[in-house]
């Protein structure tokens, strides 16, 4: 089993699912666990696990490291850069708190193409970025800080502005043959189309 003591694992949990009933959706569940708890599965690959969450009540139970957004109202761009500013380590891999299906294969593809060129390891999917399975290195946290107190950047935006590494479609699916790793559950038809309940 790999271990990558240089990075955190950062689970984004952001604002509540507001096409779900506002349920926070980390507690969205398939079978008996939770979505959190099946990301937590990839826990022994890092340092640490740290969740970036503007509301941590419901998140209580599972003890972890909580860190808010320091940018406030910034959505998906303020968790990450949150995640970055919290990290005690060089790194942070980056994942959405509604990706049940996190294969560690995929995340170790990313941490794999890391290099001393290189800010962020991102993967391509018919031509866009997945910025939330994704390896960002830490020292983003002040330039990326700035730009989102000045504006409201996407985080592909941000990305643009460093040294990313954007890695083909062929790398996720050489290991994730179904891209299942990049899924996020958003909708009641997500629910219904992977086998999720509300909590």
């Amino acid at each position: 089993m790999d271990f990558f003591p240089d990075v955190t694992l950062a689970v984004v949990a952001g604002g509540q699912g507001r096409r779900l009933s506002g349920v926070p959706k980390g507690l969205l569940k398939l079978g008996d666990r939770t979505v959190l708890e099946r990301l937590l599965e990839l826990s022994p690959l890092f340092a640490e696990v740290l969740l970036v969450a503007n509301t941590p009540e419901p998140y209580a139970r599972f003890g972890l490291r909580t860190v808010a957004d320091v940018v406030e109202g910034k959505g998906a761009p303020g968790g990450v850069h949150a995640a970055m500013a919290g990290a005690k380590t060089a790194w942070v891999l980056a994942v959405a708190c509604d990706m049940p299906f996190v294969m560690p294969e995929v995340v170790r593809v990313l941490l794999e193409a890391r290099s001393p060129e290189v800010d962020a390891v991102c993967f391509t999917v018919e031509g866009r970025v997945e910025p939330l399975l994704a390896v960002y290195r830490s020292t983003l946290a002040g330039p990326w800080g700035g730009a989102l107190q000045q504006g409201d950047p996407s985080l592909r935006e941000l990305l643009s502005q460093c040294r990313p590494q954007l890695l083909p479609e062929e790398a996720l699916r050489a290991v994730d043959p179904e891209m299942n790793s990049r899924v996020n559950v958003n909708t009641p038809e997500d629910l219904l189309r992977y086998g999720l309940s509300l909590p």
